[in-house]
């Protein structure tokens, strides 16, 4: 159930409204890394976590936030887009948002294309929901320091560092959220990686290029166990795909199973029998 409040999270004030930033805005309301995107993602995410009644609240609670964000940026949207009713060389410029939306907002994005659901990470898989959800804030942190660059109306730079310090306390609590599962972070799903290959850094890109870069060496090479493997083309052994022989099972997967499912949970009793054994 949601219930409106008629209040905003933020009040937003714009001084001098400005069309163009108006449109630059868009992309925070319908772009790849706008509000109503971390909304129906972590939202959605939540309605399919039924193993987990813990982190699905905390998918809830900030696919909710995430909501109000969107209230907010179409409020600090329509201030600055407030001329296109009236200014008819502004209409002109962008008939999309003026005449095809009347000046409002839209689920489109700064460019005019439309809202897709394919901006949605939904996996299913908790620690890999929790990752994608991570780096979507991080995105959005960047989109919220770049729209600030390019305005300098007090109200709209103060309401953009209120949505752009959310995303930090949202990367906050996923990060606490995974690190909560206590898990290997590169342990992924059910089944293990291959040994041997699994540690294997192909040195894939090799030469000098037109701009002057060279190979290089640094510790993604030699960190977590790899160590780098020259093509075949350069002389080297190249991957050891002859490890591969079938499936390995046994993924570890910490304390990701160990949550308290809901009622509608498929196959309960066993997923709590799985809880109780790892203790």
């Amino acid at each position: 159930m949601y219930h409106h409040v008629k209040k905003l999270m933020y009040t937003v004030k714009v001084d001098t409204p400005n069309i163009r930033f108006g449109n630059m805005l868009l992309e925070q309301f319908g772009g790849a890394n706008g509000e109503l995107a971390a909304a129906m993602q972590y939202t959605i995410q939540g309605w399919n976590c039924v193993n987990d009644i813990a982190r699905r609240d905390l998918l809830m609670d900030i696919g909710t936030e995430e909501l109000s964000h969107l209230e907010v940026v179409g409020a600090l949207i329509r201030m600055h887009l407030k001329g296109l009713k009236t200014d008819s060389e502004a209409a002109e410029a962008d008939p999309l948002v003026a005449i095809a939306g009347g000046g409002g907002v839209a689920l489109f994005d700064s460019m005019g294309n439309a809202w897709t659901a394919d901006y949605l990470k939904v996996t299913g898989e908790m620690d890999v929901d929790l990752r994608s959800n991570i780096a979507a804030e991080a995105r959005a942190k960047i989109v919220y320091e770049r729209l600030i660059e390019h305005t300098d109306d007090p109200g709209s730079i103060d309401t953009l560092q209120f949505l752009m310090t959310r995303e930090i306390t949202h990367m906050k609590a996923f990060s606490a959220a995974l690190e909560s599962l206590e898990k290997n972070p590169f342990s992924v799903g059910r089944l293990r990686p291959t040994p041997g290959i699994v540690d294997e850094y192909f040195n894939g890109s090799t030469g000098t290029g037109s701009e002057g870069d060279i190979d290089m060496h640094g510790p993604w090479q030699t960190s977590f166990g790899l160590h780098p493997v020259e093509s075949q083309l350069h002389g080297g052994p190249g991957l050891s795909v002859d490890d591969i022989n079938g499936v390995v099972r046994g993924e570890d997967r910490g304390k990701q199973d160990a949550g308290k499912p809901t009622s509608s949970a498929p196959y309960k009793e066993e997923l709590i029998g799985v809880a109780e054994a790892k203790g």
